[in-house]
């Protein structure tokens, strides 16, 4: 099912003065005529009262419009009855099949037909054809004079935009965010899947999506794609990028040993805290992924130079727009180092102090996934025009951002984080699962502050296929990404893998140990 289509659609117009001169017969005898007669034979054909519709025939001007949208079975009917003044103009119209599912990406017209939002506006020159014209002769009362002069340009058709979404997935994710924000009392919720492999965006989901067939019942700020518009603190899912920084650098391995404190103190005086407290822990560095500790994260990255830890956000794709087909996009903030202050440099090690939109956190993965290499993210597959022809959007090669041993180390890591640590409810039966929990700041886009709550992961970890992100704007029910944002990710993963029909996973996980004695 196509989720915008045009449709054949007429707008209905009189000539109030020939329609007061119209007149029908039959046998010789008057039948009807005029305003009142007109409206008794249209009416039935419209559903409407002829009181009503007489009144907007009545009167001396050129043109007066009657109604719009008018389907072309109604206005062959109404032609049929030759009242005299009595018109029509094609006016096509623009419908969603699949009203909401999709809105917030593929966007809508307003009644002049003209793109609003969306796909509809980004694409409005693909999608936008050329109109026809017919030029004639006509009388002083505007009637076309038989056998005058007349000139017809044939209309040129748009283009077909082929998305990326997969349209049953957009449907059963969009009704898993909105009863997860339902359930948890969040302010809204976004999800974003991609096919790590390629870059496509298989769903992109804002709760409360618009109906393109009816805008006005959405709130003007919920129209757009807020997952693209708005932006947050990773948190907790950014650690994914100092392990792959220093692993990268050769600062640490998967196996080595730390003693994590609740508690630490950097050099400068800065002192962080895990988000529980806890006595020390024999963690090893995939234990201090697993565990989500800010204080072990900080103890490895804090070996990081400064301007590589920048270098390594910036890599992944942080600060930068992703290129995605859509108009609003946020850049997200990635400040200068020189901007830094002494706490800023130690906290962007565990994603704060930075922010991104749903689609750039949900790249970092799908990098990872991909083996160290990061796709374009995008909404179209391709471009058909009226002959056939069909134009695939150049994309590149992909940008290597970490070697394929590391991010498969990562990748591994990230694993023990479902297995055995705080992402436990994202687990997918029968499929390996690889993800981080997060949370952190946000912003909107009008300045307001609050929580987000997250859970990124990939599947199967096995052989990646497709990165999931889930982000909970200001739960009530909890804080925490692994309790409100984990289990919608089970849920719409399992079927994204169903629906793509990726078999389950063959090859059992040889995990690293989190821990030692």
């Amino acid at each position: 099912m196509a989720l915008a289509t045009t449709v054949e659609r007429y707008v209905l117009w009189v000539n109030q003065a020939e329609v007061a001169s119209w007149k029908q017969t039959s046998n010789g005898t008057v039948v009807a005529e005029g305003a009142a007669g007109a409206a008794q034979v249209l009416a039935p054909i419209l559903g409407v009262d002829a009181g009503e519709l007489g009144a907007q025939l009545v009167g001396d001007a050129p043109y007066v419009e009657i109604r719009r949208g008018v389907l072309p079975e109604v206005w062959r009917a109404i032609r049929e009855e030759r009242i005299a003044g009595v018109n029509a103009d094609r006016a096509d119209e623009r419908i969603y099949p699949a009203g909401s599912v999709g809105g917030n990406v593929i966007g809508f017209l307003s009644q002049d037909g003209e793109a609003l939002a969306g796909l509809e506006r980004a694409l409005d020159d693909q999608l936008t054809g050329v109109d026809g014209t017919y030029r004639y002769e006509r009388g002083a009362r505007g009637q076309e004079i038989p056998g005058g002069e007349r000139e017809r340009v044939a209309p040129q058709p748009g283009q077909d935009v082929r998305t990326t979404i997969l349209r049953d997935l957009q449907w059963m994710a969009q009704e898993a965010v909105d009863q997860q924000v339902a359930a948890t009392g969040s302010d809204s919720g976004a999800l974003v899947a991609m096919d790590v492999r390629s870059g496509e965006i298989l769903a992109l989901v804002d709760s409360g999506a618009v109906d393109p067939n009816d805008p006005g019942r959405t709130a003007a700020d919920r129209r757009g794609s807020r997952a693209i518009s708005d932006v947050f603190e990773p948190g907790s899912t950014a650690k994914v990028i100092t392990m792959a920084a220093a692993l990268e650098t050769g600062i640490t391995d998967p196996l080595q040993h730390w003693e994590v404190p609740y508690q630490y103190t950097t050099a400068n005086g800065q002192t962080f805290k895990d988000s529980h407290e806890h006595p020390g822990q024999k963690l090893t560095t995939t234990g201090v992924l697993a565990e989500s500790s800010n204080t072990g994260t900080v103890m490895i990255g804090q070996q990081l130079p400064e301007q590589v830890r920048y270098d390594y956000l910036a890599k992944f794709g942080f600060g930068t727009p992703t290129g995605i087909e859509l108009r609003n996009e946020s850049a997200g903030k990635l400040h200068p180092v020189e901007n830094w202050d002494g706490r800023t440099r130690y906290a962007v090690l565990f994603g704060q102090g930075v922010s991104v939109n749903a689609v750039q956190a949900t790249q970092v993965f799908a990098t990872i996934a991909n083996g160290g290499v990061r796709m374009p993210a995008h909404l179209v597959k391709d471009i058909t025009a009226d002959d056939g022809t069909v134009t695939r959007p150049e994309r590149g090669e992909g940008t290597r951002v970490v070697s394929e041993a590391t991010a498969d180390t990562v990748l591994t890591m990230m694993e023990s984080a479902v297995a055995e640590g705080t992402g436990s409810a994202a687990a997918i039966p029968g499929y390996r699962v690889a993800g981080k929990t997060g949370t952190a700041q946000s912003w909107g886009m009008d300045g307001s502050t609050g929580i987000t709550a997250s859970f990124i992961g990939v599947a199967p970890a096995d052989d990646p296929r497709i990165a999931v992100a889930v982000i909970m704007h200001n739960p009530r029910t909890s804080v925490w990404g692994g309790t409100v944002a984990a289990p919608v990710f089970s849920e719409v993963a399992g079927f994204a893998l169903q629906l793509l029909k990726v078999p389950p996973t063959g090859v059992p996980a040889t995990l690293f140990p989190t821990t030692y004695e």
